[in-house]
């Protein structure tokens, strides 16, 4: 195919004068709108403007400008049809073989928050009404919708074959995913917060491949790495990595869950994660404190995990983790004489996440793939409110074992269900998570914490779920442990309570449940 004609009406500008010429010295007529015909012509490139050649004006300041009928005839016609050659004829329509147009940035305008009016004068109508016409007829037109196409499309255009079938193809497929991405930010920012809506009727997800991976949970799996659209600087997405290996499905997939701990906490913390599961958290004077207690609690199974800090690491807290086997560790940030240190690892890998440093976004909807659909709720990211807790044995926890409980609590919604906590104020002592009973899950965290000779004496038990049986309180009891703290609402709680005044354990119900499946 020849490109005779090219109509260009591009917002983004970016190497527009060059590619004109470079259309120019190919012997191709340019056609442009208001705005980029001013700039080419301010580049000395002679170009006919959309309104002599529709022969009406702009108007409503611009709204109106590209959407008419000499402009769209010349796009949608079928090139080999002999009835609507004749209509072109007819009605004075030349054919357009290129669109070069690129839209207004609705999505980067409401991204940081905008008034309706100026959101709504970014929305772009005539833009998206050209593309989409010559991408529909692709086999006659090409259509360009990104600046770094330019360089492609003249080389393309100087070959013998012109442009081919396999271009126009592939920049149509190009353009409908960018006007279903366009219209999905509109569409996302009219029904505005998700936390103060209905769950939407139709749910539309939009997601940009990052890469493809090695291969997925397992090897036999294929896998890729997707972001999602306009997603915020709170997300993993969002991560730099400095050095390493190439990252896989499980790493990303343990960074997650290992980054949604730590950005939790205003103190300097730590977590280790193995298998999405936390098996050490801790805070600390800083970061290399912070870690040497998350990794204390249980460094048999912090071989080869995850860790995850929200806090700068120095060179101290480097030469400490560098002197174990770590798959990755992720930190707001690192100063220089660290990362020297962590070379040694040359495998590690070092991920930097400036959110880390402080309180983490709401992710607002969560989704959970199931065969043939999706699972969506509300994310479980918000602050328990501990005026809300109620103590309901006689015994009422001091405020050691209170901070005690409150930790023990923060750590166990991140702990798959069924999950049990045995916490100090500062880190997890024992942590057994997914057993099918909850009474088993005591029990591992138990034997967790007693493997590596930890004290159970004074801690904190934290049961993501409400407590059963009282089997569970006989093992807190067993642990030495001083206070429990769990949602309530058993049919069984007063037989329960009643275990925990036998044994002088202080329990509070927070009310509220912290499922992880």
């Amino acid at each position: 195919m020849t490109i005779k004609r090219a109509l260009l009406s591009v917002h983004d500008k970016s190497g527009i004068a060059d590619f004109a010429r470079g259309l120019k010295d190919l012997d191709v007529e340019l056609v442009a709108s208001g705005g980029t015909a001013s700039c080419l012509k301010d580049a000395g490139i002679k170009v006919v403007e959309v309104s002599s050649l529709t022969g009406f004006p702009e108007i409503l300041g611009g709204r109106v400008k590209t959407l008419h009928p000499v402009v769209h005839g010349g796009i949608l016609a079928v090139r080999d049809d002999p009835a609507q050659e004749k209509e072109l004829s007819a009605n004075e329509i030349s054919p357009i073989d290129m669109v070069v147009c690129n839209l207004y940035p609705f999505p980067e305008v409401v991204v940081g928050g905008c008034e309706m009016k100026e959101a709504m004068e970014n929305v772009d109508i005539g833009g998206p009404a050209m593309i989409r016409a010559a991408a529909k007829n692709h086999e006659g037109v090409l259509v360009v919708t990104d600046p770094n196409q330019y360089d492609d499309v003249l080389k393309e255009m100087a070959g013998d074959a012109g442009v081919t079938g396999q271009m126009r193809l592939e920049f149509a497929r190009r353009a409908f995913r960018l006007t279903s991405v366009y219209d999905s930010a509109i569409y996302k920012y009219l029904q505005g917060s998700e936390k103060d809506m209905e769950f939407p009727r139709t749910l539309w997800l939009v997601f940009e491949k990052v890469k493809d991976l090695r291969y997925g949970e397992n090897p036999h799996q294929r896998g890729a790495f997707y972001r999602e659209e306009f997603s915020s600087e709170y997300s993993l997405a969002s991560a730099k990595q400095i050095q390493g290996k190439e990252l896989s499905f499980n790493n990303i997939m343990d960074m997650d869950a290992a980054v949604a701990i730590v950005s939790g906490f205003d103190r300097p913390a730590c977590a280790v994660v193995k298998h999405a599961n936390p098996c050490g958290v801790a805070f600390g004077e800083n970061a290399v404190d912070a870690y040497r207690r998350a990794h204390l609690a249980d460094p048999v199974s912090a071989f080869g995990g995850i860790i995850s800090l929200n806090r700068k690491v120095d060179a101290e807290a480097a030469e400490e983790i560098a002197g174990t086997f770590v798959e990755c560790l992720i930190a707001p940030s690192y100063d220089g004489a660290a990362l020297e240190k962590l070379k040694k690892r040359k495998n590690l890998r070092v991920m930097e996440l400036p959110s880390l440093g402080g309180k983490g976004a709401s992710k607002s909807l969560d989704f959970k793939r199931i065969r043939g659909g999706f699972l969506v709720q509300d994310a479980d990211d918000e602050e328990d409110n501990a005026h809300t807790w109620e103590t309901v044995t006689h015994r009422k926890p001091d405020e050691k074992e209170r901070e005690a409980a409150a930790f023990a609590w923060k750590v166990v919604r991140h702990v798959k269900s069924n999950s049990i906590v045995f916490s100090t104020q500062d880190r997890t002592i024992g942590i057994g998570a997914g057993q099918m009973s909850r009474v088993d899950s005591a029990e591992l965290a138990l034997k967790k914490a007693r493997g590596v000779g930890s004290y159970t004496v004074g801690t904190a038990m934290a049961s993501d779920g409400f407590i059963p049986f009282a089997d569970s309180v006989e093992v807190a009891s067993k642990a030495g442990a001083t206070v429990i703290i769990q949602p309530g609402g058993s049919i069984r709680d007063r037989e329960v309570i009643d275990a925990c005044n036998e044994n002088d354990i202080a329990m509070i119900f927070t009310k509220r449940r912290h499922f992880r499946h």
